[in-house]
């Protein structure tokens, strides 16, 4: 999909409708400043297609540009924390790497839990029998994440995911919008 982010964004969700996509603004290798801009140009698109954006890691920026919330990387900050400084507006997000993590961070509104399959450089997939381990112990929407294909995203729903995150599936398809859609349907 290029470089133009921003651009990037709004062409995958040409393929939602509005207020059935999330979009997680996960750049860790930026500066406050150009992550603040970005940030800003991601939110504008995302409200213009009636997605939400969450900012990785990030309160500050994410407050700043008036996104939807964060999501918290597991070593990160608490959800508690990040709701205080949140002031109580957005969605708190929070990723886990085991069934065990995700319900250590049971108090956040979305656990993201992966490697769900196999994804090159993450370490072994749990599986999608992790995502029924883990659905007992989180509260909030449980999201499966890593190797998420169309067909997967199925299998993710039927063993108690709430949802699927995609990077891959979608950032590398040759047409964004058709792979958000088909992921969606």
């Amino acid at each position: 999909m290029g470089g133009d982010v921003p651009g990037a964004v709004a062409r995958a969700l040409g393929g939602a409708a509005p207020g059935t996509t999330w979009v997680q603004l996960r750049e860790k290798d930026l500066g406050g400043k150009a992550l603040f801009e970005l940030a800003a140009a991601v939110v504008s698109v995302c409200r213009a297609a009636g997605a939400k954006l969450l900012v990785n890691d990030r309160i500050d920026v994410a407050l700043a540009v008036g996104a939807d919330g964060v999501h918290l990387p597991e070593d990160g900050v608490t959800v508690a924390v990040a709701r205080q400084l949140l002031g109580g507006r957005g969605v708190v997000g929070a990723s886990a790497h085991s069934p065990e993590g995700a319900a250590a961070r049971n108090d956040a509104d979305l656990v993201a839990l992966a490697p769900i399959w196999e994804v090159p450089g993450k370490g072994p997939p749990l599986g999608v029998d992790a995502l029924a381990r883990a659905r007992a112990g989180v509260r909030g929407e449980l999201i499966a994440l890593g190797g998420v294909t169309p067909a997967r995203a199925a299998e993710a729903r039927r063993a108690g995911a709430d949802g699927v995150a995609a990077i891959r599936a979608v950032w590398c398809a040759a047409d964004p919008a058709a792979a958000v859609a088909e992921l969606l349907a």
